[in-house]
C-alpha cells in the first residue's frame, strides 16, 4: 500500500500542467446540473467570471437562476435559451432553432477569455437529438476553446466523441430515485 502512495505521490509531482479542462457530466443518475453547478460557484467564490448557458431547461424557474442572477450577476452571466423539455415542447423546429441560437451564445461565451468556466447544462441531450451536430461541438473545443478556459457540457447520453475528447468524465449511476415511486420533483432537490 504505501509502494502505491509513494508511486502516486511521485506522478502528481511531476504532473504540474495547468490548462482548460473539458468536463462531462453525463449517465442517468441524478446530480449532472448539481456538480456542475457546484464547480461554478467555486469559481464565483474565487472571484473568477464564468457562464452558464441552459439548453433544455427554460420552460421552467430553477434555483440557481434566481440565486446567479440575483447575487451574482456581476461574475457569472446566465442564459437559459431553452423551452423545456423536448417530451413537453412537441415542436421540433421549435427545439432545434433554440438549441442552435443556445450553441452559438455558447461559442461567443467560451471564446470570451475573460470567462474561465463555462457550463453547458443539457447540451448532451440537445447532442443526442442532433439538434446540435456533435461533430460540431468537438471542433470548436478541440480548435476554438481558449487554452485555459474550462467547458462543463451535462446531460444524459453523451455522444462517444465528446468523452473521447474530454478530459474529465463522469457517469452517474441511478441507483434510486423519488419520482419511480410516484414522489414529483422537489425544489430545492430537482430545481
Amino acid at each position: 500500500m504505501a509502494k502505491k502512495k509513494a508511486a502516486r505521490d511521485k506522478i502528481m509531482a511531476t504532473k504540474t500542467d495547468e490548462k482548460g479542462l473539458v468536463i462531462v457530466h453525463t449517465g442517468k443518475g441524478k446530480g449532472k446540473s448539481t456538480a456542475a453547478f457546484g464547480m461554478i460557484f467555486r469559481h464565483i467564490a474565487h472571484g473568477r467570471k464564468c457562464a452558464v448557458v441552459q439548453f433544455i431547461k427554460g420552460g421552467m424557474e430553477t434555483g440557481e437562476r434566481d440565486l446567479i442572477g440575483r447575487h451574482f450577476g456581476e461574475l457569472c452571466e446566465f442564459y437559459t435559451m431553452g423551452e423545456g423539455f423536448t417530451w413537453e415542447t412537441q415542436d421540433k423546429k421549435r427545439d432545434i432553432e433554440m438549441a442552435r441560437a443556445a450553441w452559438k451564445k455558447a461559442k461567443e461565451l467560451i471564446r470570451d477569455p475573460d470567462n474561465k468556466m463555462v457550463l453547458l447544462d443539457e447540451i448532451n441531450i440537445a447532442m443526442r437529438y442532433d439538434y446540435v451536430p456533435v461533430e460540431e461541438v468537438v471542433e470548436f473545443l478541440r480548435e476554438e476553446k481558449p487554452p485555459m478556459t474550462h467547458v462543463v457540457l451535462t446531460g444524459r447520453n453523451a455522444k462517444d466523441e465528446l468523452i473521447d475528447l474530454a478530459d474529465l468524465v463522469t457517469e452517474m449511476e441511478l441507483v434510486k430515485h423519488p419520482f419511480r415511486s410516484g414522489v414529483k420533483a422537489q425544489i430545492g432537490v430537482e430545481w
